[in-house]
C-alpha cells in the first residue's frame, strides 16, 4: 500500500520557521538572569515616557547628578511635582533665583525666616513708599491720609505789663499735603473735630484738623489767652497773652494733627 506524503511548499516552510523563532525567543527571554539587561543593552530611545508606569521612577532610583538642567524638558518641573522641602538653599546655585523667575505673590511674609531680608540683600530703591503697607510710618515723605501726629507744647513768660505776648512754634515731624484747620481748646473742652485726650491722655483729631488742647494755664488774658498763628502744612505757632501786670503767665498741653 502506498502512503501519500505531504509535499513541502513555501507556506509550510515559512510557518515552521516562524514557530521555532517564537518558541526560541520566549525561551531566551524566560532564561535571562536577573539584572542582565542594563543601560548598555538598551537602544537610544528605547525607554520613553509612554512606556513608564506612573511612579516607576522615584527619588531612590535616580543616581546623584543623574538629572541635570540639560535633561529636563520645558515644564518638566512644576510646583505640583515638588514635595515640601524638595528645594532648599543648599540645592540652589548662585544666580539660580532672580527677580524675573519669581511670580507675583510667590514670596510672602509667612515664607520668610527672621533675618531673611537684610539691608545688604536689598537693591537701591527696592523699597519705596508705594510698596509699604498703609500702616507703615512715612519715610521722608508726607503724612499719609488718616495718620496722626501728636506732641506737646509750652508757651509763656514773666509779665512786665498786662497784654505782654510770648510766641512759640511747633514743627511737624512729617509734613502734611495741605494746611490743617486749627482748633484751640481750653482745659476740658472738646468739639466735633477734637474729641479730647482720652483716658490714656492721647490727643485726637479728625482728618484735616489740628487740635491744640490746653491742659494747664496761668495768668493769661481772659478774652484771648492762647492764639494759633502762622499755621502751615509744616507746623504751627502759638501766642500767649498775659492778663497780669507782673508774674508768670503760661499755657501748656498737647496737640494732635491728622492728615486729610
Amino acid at each position: 500500500m502506498r502512503i501519500s506524503r505531504p509535499k513541502l511548499n513555501y507556506a509550510n516552510v515559512i510557518a515552521t520557521i516562524a514557530l521555532f523563532v517564537a518558541l526560541g525567543g520566549a525561551a531566551v527571554a524566560a532564561g535571562l538572569p536577573r539584572n542582565s539587561v542594563g543601560a548598555n543593552q538598551l537602544k537610544r530611545g528605547a525607554v520613553t515616557p509612554a512606556k513608564l508606569k506612573r511612579g516607576a521612577v522615584t527619588a531612590g532610583k535616580i543616581a546623584p547628578k543623574a538629572v541635570v538642567a540639560g535633561k529636563l524638558g520645558a515644564n518638566a518641573v512644576l510646583p505640583g511635582n515638588l514635595g515640601n522641602g524638595i528645594i532648599s538653599t543648599a540645592k540652589l546655585s548662585d544666580g539660580a533665583v532672580i527677580a524675573s523667575k519669581i511670580k507675583n505673590g510667590v514670596v510672602t511674609t509667612n515664607k520668610l525666616n527672621n533675618g531673611a531680608v537684610t539691608t545688604a540683600k536689598l537693591g537701591d530703591k527696592s523699597v519705596t513708599l508705594g510698596k509699604l503697607a498703609d500702616g507703615i510710618a512715612p519715610l521722608l515723605g508726607t503724612l499719609k491720609s488718616g495718620q496722626t501726629l501728636r506732641g506737646v507744647f509750652s508757651v509763656g513768660d514773666t509779665a512786665t505789663l498786662e497784654g505782654d505776648l510770648t510766641r512759640s512754634a511747633v514743627s511737624f515731624s512729617f509734613p502734611l499735603t495741605n494746611t490743617p484747620t486749627v482748633n484751640v481748646l481750653k482745659k476740658g473742652e472738646t468739639n466735633g473735630n477734637c474729641s479730647g485726650l482720652g483716658g490714656g491722655q492721647t490727643p485726637a483729631a479728625t482728618g484735616g484738623n489740628l487740635c491744640v488742647y490746653v491742659t494747664e494755664s496761668k495768668g493769661l488774658d481772659a478774652t484771648t489767652p492762647l492764639v494759633a498763628e502762622n499755621n502751615t502744612r509744616l507746623g504751627f505757632g502759638l501766642v500767649a497773652k498775659s492778663g497780669v501786670t507782673s508774674g508768670e503767665y503760661y499755657a501748656y498741653g498737647q496737640w494732635a494733627v491728622t492728615a486729610p
